[in-house]
């Protein structure tokens, strides 16, 4: 075939191709749903406010999907979002929540913030706003301060309770013990980027959690083996981040924990195997002391769970 008929071919191919892809008007390509992102949400119910976490995402020609994380519990997936007229609504399954329909949430975009209301499987209606989650990269490499002991072996001087429930935390022979179920133990100091240093050991059937800055909760647990760890497992930033494997020792031993948080980014050293390798954390876990993801937090050890035992807290703050 000459050359000029060969060119002539592939220019027409390239223009056919071209005529089925969608345009906007002025011939430009269609701008992405501007709902689309991670979003911190602040919600107001009748007994006060609690942080919840969303994220929307575009999946093949034009349709959205997410996750989405409530007061309590993990991440749930969003089948499908819809977004029209400026009003974006999904619904979810009920998960820990009470009531049987699904959660229903529905919320306006205004500029770079959401107004709107989630209603609970069992009619409860809480109104809502949220604005876009910060990236929270950093451009340089952190300088580190000087370590820090959070927990002195003897009482618990630098900590208080979270929220109004009764502490079940005492120190016994130089441990530092929640005996039941009960309120977080939180430090009273707030920090941005750190390295952490953490023992722990819990019960069979044991159940808890340290929350990085108040607002990203790295599973403890008596977790079955799996071939493949899940997302709420023991190692795992709970329901966002899976553990690449399972290195726990088992319950009534003592294990270790060396977590290095840099702006989003995690990296989760288990018991000496490095389980989680600088990954982003999204969002907030279920449980979050607030959605400021921006700011600084605190410490938090979740007791509200099962009885659980800590004796080296040891934090290295970023200067």
């Amino acid at each position: 075939m000459p050359r000029a008929s060969r060119r002539s071919l592939v220019a027409r191919a390239i223009l056919a191709l071209a005529s089925t892809l969608p345009v906007a008007a002025g011939g430009q390509a269609p701008s992405p749903p501007p709902v689309i992102g991670h979003w911190d949400l602040t919600v107001t119910a009748p007994d006060g406010v609690y942080p919840s976490w969303l994220e929307v995402t575009a999946s093949g020609n034009g349709v959205l999907v997410g996750r989405f994380v409530g007061h309590y519990g993990s991440a749930r997936p969003i089948g499908r979002v819809e977004f029209a007229n400026g009003v974006m609504r999904f619904a979810v399954p009920p998960q820990w929540e009470q009531g049987t329909a699904d959660l229903r949430f529905e919320a306006k975009l205004d500029g770079s913030r959401l107004t709107g209301a989630v209603v609970n499987p069992n009619g409860d209606r809480h109104t809502l706003v949220a604005s876009r989650a910060p990236s929270l990269r950093r451009t340089t490499a952190p300088a580190w301060g000087t370590p820090v002991e959070l927990f002195n072996g003897k009482d618990v001087a630098g900590w208080t309770t979270q929220g109004s429930g009764a502490s079940r935390w005492r120190v016994v022979n130089g441990v530092l013990t929640n005996t039941a179920s009960g309120a977080n133990l939180m430090t009273t100091r707030r920090f941005e980027d750190f390295k952490l240093h953490l023992e722990f050991r819990y019960p069979k059937g044991g159940n808890s959690g340290v929350y990085l800055r108040g607002r990203h909760e790295l599973q403890i647990e008596d977790s079955p083996e799996r071939d493949w760890p899940g997302l709420l497992d023991v190692g795992a930033i709970y329901g966002l981040v899976a553990p690449n494997e399972n290195v726990a020792t088992g319950p009534g031993t003592w294990q270790t924990y060396d977590i290095t948080l840099i702006g989003r980014r995690v990296t989760v050293v288990f018991n000496g195997r490095m389980v989680i390798a600088d990954q982003v954390i999204p969002g907030i876990t279920g449980g979050a002391l607030d959605s400021n993801e921006g700011e600084p937090g605190p410490l938090v050890l979740q007791g509200d769970h099962t009885s659980v035992e800590f004796r080296s807290i040891r934090l290295t703050p970023a200067k």
